[in-house]
């Protein structure tokens, strides 16, 4: 059997894409990246840790106004050290936003406690804080408050942060943020993920910004964050030897994909403004269309659009929103529906739940379409094209160029 000289046979290793093929959000190298991987690989930092990892973390924290940044492995880690750092334990509850990703819960499992999730409000889809507040009177009530509530800033908006923080802290209640679909968004002039005892972000391949998988933790509790990098280093005491008081885990950001995020971070408002010009696009080209409905942009900020998400009515549309998914990948385009709520999950079916119909009706009717920074005119024509035709109802008004069916 003869043996694949990578050095010679690049071609041989390299991965087939289809080229025509539209992706949901793929990653957007600027090729500053390139430079700074390159210092790394001359000053043989390509082990965990390094010089690229410690500047990613001041210029990430300074980018978003944190105090205090620690960069891991994933926004997952991120939430499991958030949550032990807040004290969560066996037994505990901690309330969670339903319509979210499963990475934003399956922490609390790590830690042998309860979710209790709260369904979102019409607003910005995110947490109700009104349900917050119903579900935290209860259990002051009951004399047992959760450990912690951990809201989750969707698609790219921030939740309404100054009533969530405002009701966590009337109850003692320590607020967690997950912002990891929220890089680049405004709420009130800050930026989601710095309210919280923490921020959870994530850098994996499909963000407006990526590592090829990592996350940062931020707080502006020095001592949180200090904490957090001791136990993402296997909580190694300070010692010649390897001594160890209390469990850790191998959480760090290597120093190469550090290098690849400061090359990342440097292009963030660019990447932002290009998925804000995707999203002023297909809302021109498909707003007026009977039965459509694009994800609302809240009044207290600026939505990131991470994703452009949107309903369909079947009713009025004349096609439910598996039809126009399913229309998309005939054409080679991905699209995905919304989360589908935790509270619908198996895994999740016997926790408690505040609420939960509009998370329902919003995975029920929610579509996520094409979304990357580096979606070109072409694409997004051609997305929005199937899309009109998929529709029994009639056409918007807005003509579509390259649209001749």
């Amino acid at each position: 059997m003869r043996t694949v000289d990578a050095t010679l046979e690049p071609n041989a290793i390299a991965p087939v894409m289809n080229p025509n093929r539209v992706f949901l959000s793929p990653p957007h190298l600027s090729g500053l990246e390139e430079q700074y991987v390159a210092n790394a690989f001359a000053t043989n930092w390509i082990t965990p840790l390094g010089p690229h990892v410690d500047e990613f973390e001041k210029e990430f924290a300074a980018a978003i106004g944190a105090e205090h940044a620690v960069a891991l492995s994933s926004g997952t880690a991120a939430v499991h050290l958030a949550l032990l750092l807040a004290g969560v334990g066996p037994g505990d509850e901690v309330l969670v936003s339903t319509l979210t990703f499963v990475a934003s819960v399956n922490p609390i499992l790590y830690l042998g406690a309860t979710p209790v999730f709260i369904d979102s409000d019409r607003a910005s889809w995110n947490m109700d804080p009104a349900l917050l507040e119903e579900a935290l009177d209860v259990r002051a009530r009951r004399g047992r408050l959760p450990r912690a509530v951990v809201v989750v800033h969707l698609y790219g908006q921030s939740a309404d942060l100054d009533a969530i923080a405002a009701v966590c802290a009337r109850y003692g209640v320590a607020l967690i943020e997950d912002a990891a679909e929220a890089l680049g968004a405004t709420y009130r002039g800050r930026a989601p993920g710095t309210t919280g005892i923490t921020g959870v972000f994530s850098f994996n391949g499909n963000k407006i910004i990526t590592t090829g998988g990592g996350g940062m933790l931020v707080s502006a509790d020095r001592s949180l964050i200090a904490h957090a990098r001791k136990l993402a280093t296997q909580a190694r005491d300070p010692a010649p030897h390897y001594e160890h008081s209390e469990m850790g885990f191998n959480y760090r950001l290597s120093n190469v994909l550090a290098a690849i995020g400061r090359g990342q971070l440097r292009v963030l408002s660019e990447r932002v403004a290009a998925r804000r010009r995707n999203f002023a696009f297909y809302s021109a080209a498909l707003g007026d269309m009977p039965g459509i409905e694009f994800m609302p942009e809240a009044p207290w900020g600026t939505h990131a659009r991470w994703l452009t998400t949107l309903t369909i009515d079947p009713d009025e549309f004349g096609a439910d929103t598996e039809t126009v998914r399913l229309a998309l990948e005939a054409e080679g385009i991905e699209a995905r529906p919304v989360w589908k709520p935790m509270h619908l999950q198996p895994l999740y079916a016997h926790a408690p739940v505040v609420g939960g119909a509009i998370a329902n009706d919003l995975f029920a009717r929610g579509l996520c379409i094409p979304s990357g920074s580096n979606l070109t005119e072409i694409d997004r024509e051609r997305v929005a094209a199937v899309v009109r035709r998929t529709s029994t109802r009639g056409g918007s008004r807005h003509a579509i160029a390259g649209d001749r069916t």
